[in-house]
């Protein structure tokens, strides 16, 4: 990896060039469906970052806000991180990870914390390489069906 930049978005027309980056972890939506969330989200909190290489292309994904509860205190809570497949190994997501880790810390958060599919076996060795830590089970039922 050379050169790369790291930005937060929010603009529609934003959102829309990089579904087709974030489609790679959410494929069950289409561009219309990810964009009403997405919005939605941004106007709850959620904050979408980016890390786009040296010709501009996106290649990681965050979708990301700040939390506090009573067992972590203040903390980053990562909805969504994806690097581009075709571009994996080549340290933009560590990169990306790096920033987020930075970003909570000057905001203030003691922690960093996600979820990962528990089918998602390569995201998990790149989570424990890059030092994040197995520390709960996550429970969950849908509701309504």
């Amino acid at each position: 990896m050379s050169g790369h930049d790291i930005r937060i978005l929010s603009g529609e027309d934003e959102l829309r060039a990089i579904w087709p980056l974030v489609s790679q972890l959410r494929p069950e939506f289409d561009e219309a469906r990810f964009l009403a969330q997405i919005q939605r989200q941004i106007a709850q909190g959620c904050r979408v970052t980016v890390l786009f290489d040296d010709g501009g292309a996106p290649r990681a994904f965050a979708c990301w806000r700040v939390m506090e509860m009573l067992a972590v205190g203040l903390h980053v809570y990562i909805d969504d991180l994806v690097t581009d497949q075709t571009v994996r190994s080549r340290g933009y997501g560590k990169a990306m990870l790096d920033w987020l880790k930075a970003e909570a810390l000057r905001l203030g958060c003691a922690r960093l914390q996600l979820d990962s599919g528990t089918q998602r076996r390569d995201a998990h060795a790149f989570y424990l390489r890059e030092g994040l830590r197995i520390e709960a089970f996550h429970f969950g039922i849908a509701l309504g069906e």
